[in-house]
C-alpha cells in the first residue's frame, strides 16, 4: 500500500533525479530536479512516484536524453521499491525532504 503523510507529499511531486557525485556506502543518492544538479557527461537517471502506486522510471535514451518508462511502487517494511516494467528495481531505503537514498540489486 502507497505510504501517504504530510512529510511524504513532496515524494509524489518530484522527479528525482540521481546525483552520483553524492553517492556513498549507502547508495545512490537522488536529489529534486529543481535542485541545482551540476550537468554531466554522464546521463542522469531519473523517477517520479504518484500516490496511487505507479511510477515512471527514466533511464538514458539512444541520444542520452531521458525516455520514461512505466513502473509501480509499493511500501514494503517501510522501504519503497520501485518496480519498473524493464531494468531493476530500485529500493528507497532513507529518504529526507530533500534527498533519496537508493539500492539496486547486484547485477550479474
Amino acid at each position: 500500500m502507497p505510504a501517504r503523510g504530510p512529510d511524504n507529499d513532496r515524494l509524489y511531486a518530484t522527479r528525482w533525479v540521481h546525483v552520483f557525485e553524492e553517492d556513498d556506502a549507502d547508495g545512490a543518492v537522488y536529489r529534486p530536479a529543481e535542485d541545482k544538479i551540476p550537468l554531466s557527461r554522464r546521463p542522469r537517471t531519473q523517477f517520479e512516484l504518484s500516490a496511487d502506486g505507479s511510477a515512471r522510471v527514466f533511464v538514458p535514451g539512444a541520444d542520452d536524453r531521458p525516455a520514461g518508462g512505466p513502473a509501480s511502487w509499493r511500501d514494503e517494511d517501510g522501504t519503497i521499491v520501485i518496480r519498473p516494467d524493464h531494468g531493476p528495481e530500485l529500493r528507497v531505503v532513507k529518504r529526507s525532504r530533500d534527498r533519496l537514498t537508493v539500492r539496486s540489486p547486484p547485477t550479474s
